[in-house]
């Protein structure tokens, strides 16, 4: 399915009333803008990242050093999109309390919560933005769709389907639901893993994949 920027609007599936600062671990999903293939290739089951694949790859490792608040999990970076686990720490949780975000025109913090998945995976996308649009001479480029997908990993069990999807994700690259040439009646094993209270997944899938409704934010 062809992007399409009047059907595939943007859509909150935030999880309603949730602080994404808490301790835990969360499974995201990030987009290129348009789902444009720029990291690579899938080749016989495996990813062959290019050199602006690499840059995605080492933001994400480069995020632990710099942030004591989070643990990495499984990740990988795919032609126009990467899955990864993030786990927000006690410590992390304590640390977003500080008022430390600029008030937005209503008086209300503007932003996401310092310590949050959506200043963490914020910081990584205008990171990786800035150097890739660098290396294509392109500045100011969109690099990422506007938002990101994000789920809250209930148990163990979910945690290992989780992460047996990510590090086989090439594999079934083919029924990716971000494959641009994927069969629309293809099956993706991520609906069967992922639950959520208001199926944000399968709101995801109608729309192609589509971000949501969020204000943009440095790094889109």
């Amino acid at each position: 399915m062809e992007f399409n920027p009047k059907m595939h609007h943007r859509r909150s599936v935030r999880l309603r009333g949730y602080d994404y600062t808490s301790p835990g671990q969360y499974f995201v999903t990030v987009c290129t803008d348009q789902r444009v293939l720029l990291f690579g290739e899938v080749i016989e089951g495996q990813m062959r990242r290019n050199a602006l694949g690499d840059i995605v790859h080492a933001q994400w490792f480069a995020t632990e050093r710099i942030r004591s608040e989070i643990r990495l999990d499984a990740f990988i970076v795919m032609p126009n999109h990467f899955h990864g686990i993030i786990e927000v720490t006690p410590v992390g949780a304590r640390r977003c309390l500080a008022p430390t975000r600029p008030l937005g025109p209503t008086g209300r913090p503007s932003g996401p919560a310092p310590g949050s998945i959506g200043a963490i995976l914020g910081q990584i996308k205008s990171l990786s933005k800035k150097a890739i649009n660098k290396i294509r001479a392109t500045p100011g480029r969109p690099v990422w769709q506007p938002n990101y997908h994000e789920h809250i990993i209930r148990n163990e069990r979910e945690l290992n389907r989780i992460r047996e999807y990510i590090c086989n994700n090439p594999l079934r690259w083919p029924s990716d639901r971000e494959n641009p040439t994927r069969q629309a009646d293809t099956p993706d094993e991520i609906a069967d893993i992922v639950s959520w209270d208001d199926d944000p997944w399968e709101q995801w899938s109608e729309r192609g994949g589509a971000s949501h409704t969020r204000p943009r934010r440095p790094g889109d």
